[in-house]
């Protein structure tokens, strides 16, 4: 009997005052139901009804093509407008100066074998103010448009170094061979004064370099495009040298692409 009551007072229903009731207790709302002061409830915000990120994409300004982000400027591009704008100076002096001190100025310039057995350095650097076949040479525009790219991408720093590094390496390539070959006979000792100077192997090596920056697409289609221009000059023979330099700058530039890439993320 007393276990009787004992559960009876236990039971929901009871009036103990120790324990509330269980009809007391507040529900958990119902996220259908209309809330209490009878106002209509706000619509749900999720993935699938929300909009307000499409409207922002909507409304934000699309990029634009800018063609004048293609040359150099003084703020962008500091190491490529600088260096233009020697190149332009050199360029003139070439076209209206007395063709004797032209001369002069670029034998002193070029690095043949007798000028790098005696100041490689120098010659160098003085062989790539120049530019074969004057301002509106085709390495001259490529000039411009690639090292503008290039160092958009990279930096002034990395793109001289990029430049330098394939003009350097492509002229010793060439010019040691020319050396060997007067020691051991096979070419006369007027090779050894041959004259070699401009920024060819550099803008080579820089479309190699860019290339392994661009979209697949893009990159080999610049890739083939370049290469087979210079396979069809090698073809012609007319300077096989510069020729073969040429293609050995390309694939100088093409070998940095995992340190620029590095570099760049």
């Amino acid at each position: 009997m007393n276990q009787s009551v004992k559960s009876l007072e236990a039971m929901p229903g009871s009036k103990d005052p120790e324990r509330p009731a269980l009809n007391a207790i507040p529900r958990q709302a119902n996220p259908q139901s209309p809330p209490a002061d009878g106002r209509a409830p706000a619509p749900e915000r999720n993935e699938h009804t929300d909009t307000s990120g499409a409207a922002e994409l909507t409304t934000r300004p699309r990029r634009r093509f800018r063609p004048w982000r293609l040359l150099p400027t003084p703020k962008g591009t500091p190491f490529t407008f600088g260096y233009a704008l020697v190149l332009t100076a050199t360029s003139l002096l070439t076209e209206y100066a007395d063709p004797n001190l032209v001369y002069a100025l670029l034998q002193g310039s070029s690095t043949d074998v007798v000028n790098l057995a005696h100041s490689p350095a120098l010659v160098l650097v003085a062989s790539a103010l120049w530019i074969a076949g004057g301002i509106t040479s085709p390495y001259a525009i490529g000039f411009l448009l690639v090292l503008t790219a290039l160092e958009r991408r990279i930096g002034g720093w990395r793109t001289a170094g990029v430049f330098l590094f394939g003009h350097a390496v492509a002229t010793l390539a060439t010019e040691v061979p020319v050396g060997l070959s007067v020691l051991a006979g096979h070419l006369p000792d007027s090779s050894l004064h041959r004259l070699d100077y401009g920024i060819s192997f550099g803008v080579a090596a820089s479309v190699g370099a860019l290339a392994g920056l661009l979209t697949p697409w893009l990159r080999w289609t610049v890739l083939a495009g370049f290469g087979w221009m210079l396979l069809d000059d090698l073809i012609a023979f007319t300077d096989p040298m510069t020729n073969w330099g040429h293609l050995l700058s390309l694939a100088i530039g093409v070998s940095t692409w995992p340190l620029l890439r590095r570099v760049r993320t």
